[in-house]
């Protein structure tokens, strides 16, 4: 049974920073991008960030690049997500996924995931 369990969210002010954790098990976590989501109140999900599984790639939305920085530790079976200079627009519930493909590329889209975490929430105050 496949699990993927976010920490790290809450309550920050702007330009705050906060880290992300994300722990995998169930899965060969080494083998399989891993990518961030959220989904603010009232609108849709969105890709966050997204690395591949030697680590070597990572992808950015353009609201983030520069900002948050997605990182893993295929040994803790971990994927994190540094998050600086928070802005209130970043207040949503933050996701990580497993992608459905072993050893790809990183993908964009939340419909290339197979497994989610429950998310954990990220509120920036102004």
């Amino acid at each position: 049974q496949v699990q993927l369990v976010e920490s790290g969210g809450g309550l920050v002010q702007a330009g705050g920073s906060l880290r992300l954790s994300c722990v995998a098990s169930g899965l060969t976590f080494s083998r399989y991008a891993m990518g961030w989501f959220r989904q603010a109140p009232g609108k849709e999900r969105e890709f966050v960030a997204t690395l591949n599984w030697r680590a070597t790639t990572a992808y950015y939305a353009d609201s983030v690049r520069g900002r948050f920085t997605i990182s893993r530790d295929n040994a803790k079976n971990t994927v994190y997500l540094q998050m600086n200079s928070l802005k209130p627009d970043d207040t949503a519930i933050y996701y990580c996924a497993s992608d459905r493909l072993q050893m790809g590329v990183p993908r964009r889209t939340a419909a290339s995931y197979e497994y989610w975490g429950q998310g954990t929430q990220v509120t920036v105050s102004s």
